[in-house]
């Protein structure tokens, strides 16, 4: 395995445990393998993310079948597998249960830029509402990735979101900035009065600024530092 690959899903696995985003041990992040796209590396079943580990990361083929690691399967693989064969442009997904992310996509309503965290998705979300169950299957990862669509990021109704991105640093920014923009949509939402609305050109400006790969990757780089000071 990579060894730079295999440091970034421990040091994903860290930054998404210290934001408390692991639901105890239900979520899980991968990333595609670089040397070959017809497998990807994943956080094991039954751990937590900051527990992931260089011995205890599954190594899965896109059938969403183990084919390496020391660690058991998650069972909600398949998430990760249809959407790498559904998008070859993507190299990380991550599966959480944020608490404002799951309780803005269980209703049904729109995306409103009220926050700068919010014109990072400006452009638009999937939607996932077949079953709130866990997706175990092939059929039911092949539902999320189809919602999923050309989005970023899919938003699954009762359950939870799945985030994806191009690196795994995109992916893990992306996951802790939709928790932050769900989070202002929730308190906006509670409160009386009229939400401002903002020029189109003024919001597709600062979404563009913010879909920085450079940034994604000092903002990953910060959160990582700071996540292993904790242990110390």
């Amino acid at each position: 395995m990579n060894q730079h690959v295999e440091q970034r899903l421990i040091e994903a696995g860290l930054i998404l445990g210290a934001a408390d985003l692991g639901d105890f041990t239900r979520g899980h992040v991968s990333i595609r393998d670089p040397e070959n796209p017809s497998r990807f590396f994943m956080k094991p079943h039954s751990v937590g993310f900051e527990e992931i580990t260089s011995e205890n990361i599954v190594t899965c083929d896109l059938e969403g079948q183990k084919i390496g690691g020391g660690g058991r399967r998650h069972s909600e693989v398949f998430i990760h597998s249809e959407i790498y064969k559904a998008r070859p442009d993507l190299n990380s997904v991550i599966h959480t249960h944020p608490k404002y992310a799951t309780i803005w996509c269980s209703a049904e309503r729109p995306w409103r830029i009220v926050s700068q965290a919010c014109v990072a998705f400006a452009d638009g979300l999937g939607y996932y509402q077949d079953i709130v169950n866990l997706i175990r299957s092939p059929e039911t990862g092949r539902g999320v990735a189809g919602a999923l669509g050309h989005h970023k990021v899919v938003m699954m109704r009762g359950h939870g979101v799945t985030v994806t991105g191009v690196s795994v640093e995109e992916a893990v920014i992306r996951t802790l900035t939709l928790e932050n923009a769900c989070h202002d949509q929730v308190l906006c939402l509670a409160m009386d009065g009229d939400i401002v609305e903002f020029e189109e050109s003024d919001i597709e400006s600062l979404r563009a600024n913010l879909d920085n790969r450079d940034q994604y990757v000092v903002n990953f780089d910060y959160l990582a530092r700071k996540a292993k000071k904790r242990l110390l």
